[in-house]
């Protein structure tokens, strides 16, 4: 007999011992749980094309608002072992680094500008690879040097700041000329 301690909550419910999921977690872990079922008992999931039409619906649905909770509870297992295929299709890595996709973007623009047909396209080609972040032909950059310096040299120079302008503006004495005839 297993040791039980005293003074544990327990969830009224299933659903409520279940983290938040998001949709695509949800269909995942019934996607997961319908292939168990599905090897355990020997029976294929096979959806038939009324259920696979489902399925593609919901893949838009999900894609186009990807918060949007859908109530897979009331579709067949076929529809949603269709469904859970249709979006892990969708969430494919191509690349493994992004440096490989910005090799292979750099790549192809160059062969464009090389096989370009005419001028207009080179141009619009070698405009692109301008762009690329590391090519960098057409950014415009902005230098800044900053200087640290002891707080005592700062105010040194503060103090001759202030002192050129005091004497430049603060010198200005009015001159009263008599003309007295």
């Amino acid at each position: 007999m297993p040791d039980i301690e005293d003074d544990v909550p327990l969830p009224s419910s299933a659903m409520e011992a279940l983290p938040e999921l998001s949709p695509t977690e949800e269909l995942e872990m019934r996607a997961r749980t319908i292939k168990l079922i599905s090897d355990l008992t020997g029976v294929a999931i096979a959806p038939d094309a009324e259920q696979a039409e489902v399925a593609k619906d919901l893949a838009r649905d999900m894609m186009t608002d990807p918060k949007k909770r859908i109530e897979y509870a009331k579709y067949p297992s076929e529809t949603m072992a269709y469904l859970a295929g249709l979006i892990a299709q969708t969430n494919v890595s191509l690349v493994d680094e992004l440096s490989d996709l910005k090799m292979y973007v750099v790549n192809k623009l160059i062969f464009e500008i090389e096989n370009a047909p005419d001028s207009k396209s080179r141009i619009t080609a070698l405009s692109k690879l301008g762009e690329v972040d590391g090519v960098d032909a057409f950014k415009k950059r902005t230098e800044m040097t900053i200087q640290v310096k002891p707080i005592e040299e700062v105010e040194k120079e503060l103090l001759e700041t202030l002192n050129v302008l005091e004497t430049k503006f603060l010198d200005v004495t009015p001159k009263i000329t008599n003309n007295v005839e």
